[in-house]
């Protein structure tokens, strides 16, 4: 019989799509047991919407409830340092949206706070569970594409002033960064997840779109441990918003269109043979492959397999690291008009953070 983690579910703005998309499809995995959120309209609304009775406006009377299995952090990234450790104090398993924290420092005092925990923390990355993107790994771990070339990633969306009506939004302290941290995380890290660490980049930063502190346009230039190389760009004013991704290896072409009508998350994958030989390869391996659920579904599912059977969880703090590490990088060599090696290490200028540094 599945064992049925309890989870309490705090922060109802994006929380709320976890509950649809990622517990209410795994019913037999999960029972969301409890609610919190600052607006007491919106808690009493989503209480009712899933049939939940333990509506708290208190973060730690959520962690002091012993029968609540994991907390799912949904709320803005600038309260998760303080949450994540208060959970994993109290020995929860923890899920976070991005990003997780805003200083390499902070991922390091969570890794350190998790090692003497009972809880473990998993960052959310829910792209990683697009099927097209899991078809491409497997095709990219199977040796079928050969060496990797060079990549494109690009995430073009549109934010107007009225989604900075949420002040929190606006600023270094409340959102810890702007397009790169908040947006085109999940792409990077999806590029990243297929071809492998970034070993070096060159980066430019700006805001040009809306009058905020935090940038919302960006351009890198990336070379990878692997020799390919990589440019991602990242805008909030596209007028034709779109996510693209383009991964060219000597023997097939992998991309990725959100165009016209898809979300970033359900956008179709075309892998593109160098003839037909190497197609008839690729579409066997596909033939005898099932990726799991797509987005928050497979995610969680695969969370609930992990901490069930105590195997490593499917994203772990290492990869929120790596995330944060590239993002480090890319403010350092805005600032700096620089060239940057990764890892960056604690002797860093901006290992504690960036967030007053522009």
């Amino acid at each position: 019989m599945t064992r049925k983690l309890k989870v309490a579910v705090v922060g109802l703005g994006i929380g709320r799509n976890h509950i649809l998309n990622g517990y209410r499809t795994n019913t037999e995995r999960f029972e969301v047991a409890a609610l919190c959120d600052l607006d007491t309209d919106l808690l009493h609304s989503c209480g009712k919407e899933f049939g939940v009775e333990r509506l708290e406006k208190d973060y730690l009377e959520i962690v002091g409830m012993d029968d609540i299995d994991v907390i799912d952090v949904c709320t803005p990234p600038g309260t998760h340092r303080k949450m994540i450790l208060a959970a994993l104090h109290a020995g929860k398993y923890v899920i976070c949206e991005k990003p997780l924290v805003g200083a390499l420092a902070e991922i390091d005092e969570l890794l350190d706070a998790e090692s003497r925990s009972s809880g473990r923390v998993m960052p959310i990355m829910q792209y990683r569970y697009n099927d097209g993107a899991q078809k491409a790994r497997h095709i990219i771990n199977a040796g079928l594409a050969g060496k990797p070339l060079v990549a494109t990633c690009e995430v073009h969306w549109l934010r107007d002033e009225t989604y900075y009506e949420k002040d929190w939004r606006k600023s270094w302290s409340g959102a810890l960064g702007g397009v790169l941290m908040n947006h085109a995380i999940h792409a990077n890290d999806l590029m990243f997840y297929l071809l492998g660490p970034v070993r070096s980049l060159f980066a430019r930063t700006a805001t040009r779109v809306n009058k905020i502190e935090v940038e919302d346009c960006a351009s890198i230039s990336v070379e990878l441990e692997c020799g390919a190389l990589a440019t991602t760009s990242a805008t909030l004013g596209s007028v034709e918003p779109l996510s693209r991704m383009r991964l060219c290896f000597e023997n097939v072409t992998i991309e990725t269109d959100s165009r016209p009508d898809f979300t970033a998350a359900d956008a179709p994958w075309r892998f593109v043979a160098a003839n037909d030989a190497i197609g008839r390869k690729i579409d066997a391996a596909l033939a005898d492959f099932t990726p799991p659920p797509s987005g928050f579904a497979g995610q969680m599912q695969d969370f609930h397999k992990a901490v069930c059977e105590k195997t490593p969880l499917p994203l772990t703090l290492g990869d929120a690291r790596q995330s944060l590490d590239f993002a480090t990088a890319a403010y350092w060599s805005a600032k700096t008009y620089s060239a940057v090696a990764l890892p960056i290490l604690p002797d860093h200028p901006f290992y504690n953070g960036w967030q007053n540094a522009f």
